[in-house]
């Protein structure tokens, strides 16, 4: 491709005819990637200036080099250098152009939101999917799509890899994507050069502020409002008081959703759901649509992301029986995940790692009333100690038996932080017993198993390794479980 039509976008202050016209071979934004007759973007983070690496960038056989800044060497005249206020704004709307704009090939969907984004994301896919719309998700537990998982360093990842994802969707079938858009994707123009055909609000707490993040709740509150200069249609949660703080860019009607009774899409008679193994919610909707619906999911917020789901989805033509199904069915991997046993109890994996996310997880499920409310969990080594004191307090509160084992103990022992978990725990008159081995940790679980019982697998959640010494080791806790089970039936 010609430097000049990628550029087609881009705010340069020179004229494009003004510079050389190389074709070129690849976008980069790390130095340590430059190939021959590629541009080099150069980009300032947090930490590091791209501006520092032209030099090598030139030398390793970049053609073309995008910057904010004057080099400050002597470019070959040969290599084109284009000058614009925004390198990051230039790397998306350079980036859509390289790969062809394939989201102008696919239904889109951008989530935002302080709470539920992972969640309402897997809902619209697990509903795509069910009307045999082939859907890739973009989010917290990476690019997901046609079966594979490919791990991202942030919710909403750089805008190359973004509109790479997107070519290789369409490239092998998807007609629909959905991505959580986070307020840091969007400062930083992650998201620039798509137009999405509906953009969702959850809701909007207080989160993400201070340090390399936000500088405060104004600023927070308007990189989340971004999303809504660049979408055709839009859904927001009209219970949040922000709501129309965070959509007022939106050029057009709104649907709102919620439990209120002036929301286009209302949900009553909510009642929590426990059945067979069963753990979620159900709700009426009215209004857009008139639907019962079962989610598979627990917990009465997830009510209102479901309602998202909904609301994202009437903007296509989508069944209302994929609706109820792909509802029905969806689930996010690692949080509060249901995993099928033989027994009449329920097994739960979540990623909840620290006292807050185990309180939150532990007090919803208290609300089901399961016979017994089981937690399974360790404490990372070498990570503060109150972290494990206030872990082993808050299950020892919420569970009616906390079994203790190891988790990722990196460098230090593992019966050292068990000592640890069992300082909080002693807080507490929480029963609890101590099983240093994970596997047979979550043995213990299954065979100790009574009905009506919830148990929770805490703290690996999505992860599918074990560090230990400096090695991470696989273990998937879906598969250790299976394992268990089988070996139990072999008896």
């Amino acid at each position: 491709m010609k430097l000049n039509q990628l550029l087609t976008n881009v705010k340069t202050d020179a004229p494009l005819q003004s510079l050389p016209n190389p074709e070129i071979t690849g976008l980069v934004y790390d130095s340590r990637k430059v190939t021959k007759g590629c541009a080099f973007v150069a980009l300032k983070g947090y930490t590091s200036d791209g501006h520092k690496f032209l030099k090598s960038a030139v030398e390793g056989g970049a053609s073309a080099l995008v910057v904010s800044d004057e080099p400050d060497f002597e470019v070959p005249s040969g290599v084109a250098v284009i000058k614009t206020p925004d390198t990051r704004l230039a790397l998306a709307l350079m980036s859509a152009e390289f790969f062809g704009n394939p989201a102008k090939e696919l239904m889109t969907v951008a989530v935002t939101g302080t709470k539920g984004k992972t969640t309402t994301t897997a809902m619209i896919a697990s509903i795509f999917e069910k009307a045999g719309i082939k859907a890739g998700t973009i989010g917290t537990l990476g690019i997901i799509y046609d079966g594979k998982t490919i791990k991202t360093d942030n919710t909403t990842p750089e805008s190359y890899e973004i509109q790479k994802a997107l070519r290789d969707m369409v490239s092998c079938g998807c007609k629909a994507m959905v991505i959580e858009a986070s307020s840091l994707g969007l400062k930083h123009s992650r998201l620039a050069g798509m137009t999405f055909d509906v953009g969702i609000f959850t809701n909007f707490s207080n989160d993400h502020i201070g340090g390399v993040e936000h500088k405060d709740m104004e600023e927070y509150l308007f990189c989340k409002s971004l999303l809504f200069r660049q979408c055709k249609n839009a859904a927001a949660n009209i219970d949040d008081k922000m709501w129309q703080e965070v959509t007022k860019d939106f050029k057009g009607d709104i649907l709102t959703f919620g439990f209120s009774d002036s929301a286009r899409l209302r949900a009553s008679n909510d009642r929590l759901l426990n059945e067979n193994g069963f753990i979620g919610i159900h709700f009426e909707a009215s209004g857009i649509k008139k639907l019962s619906v079962d989610v598979g999911i627990p917990g009465k917020f997830n009510a209102y992301n479901a309602l998202a789901a909904i609301s994202a989805v009437s903007f296509f033509d989508v069944p209302d029986e994929a609706i109820l199904e792909g509802l029905k069915a969806a689930g996010v991997k690692g949080r509060v995940e249901p995993v099928r046993v033989p027994g009449n109890y329920s097994l739960l994996i979540d990623y909840a790692h620290n006292a807050l996310s185990m309180e939150n997880v532990l007090t919803t499920l208290r609300q089901y009333n399961p016979n017994r409310l089981i937690t399974m969990f360790g404490a990372g080594g070498n990570r503060p100690k109150v972290r494990r004191y206030e872990m082993g307090e808050a299950s020892g509160r919420l569970s009616d038996l906390s079994v203790i084992t190891e988790d990722n103990s990196r460098f230090e022992d593992v019966m050292d932080i068990i000592e640890d978990i069992k300082m909080g725990l002693a807080k507490t008159n929480g029963k609890y017993v101590v099983v240093p081995n994970r596997k047979d940790a979550i043995r213990y679980c299954i065979e100790n198993a009574q009905d009506g019982d919830i148990i929770v697998l805490a703290g690996k959640g999505h992860e599918d390794y074990q560090e230990i010494k400096g090695v991470k080791y696989h273990m998937d806790e879906r598969e250790l479980v299976a394992e268990i089970i089988n070996e139990l039936n072999d008896k």
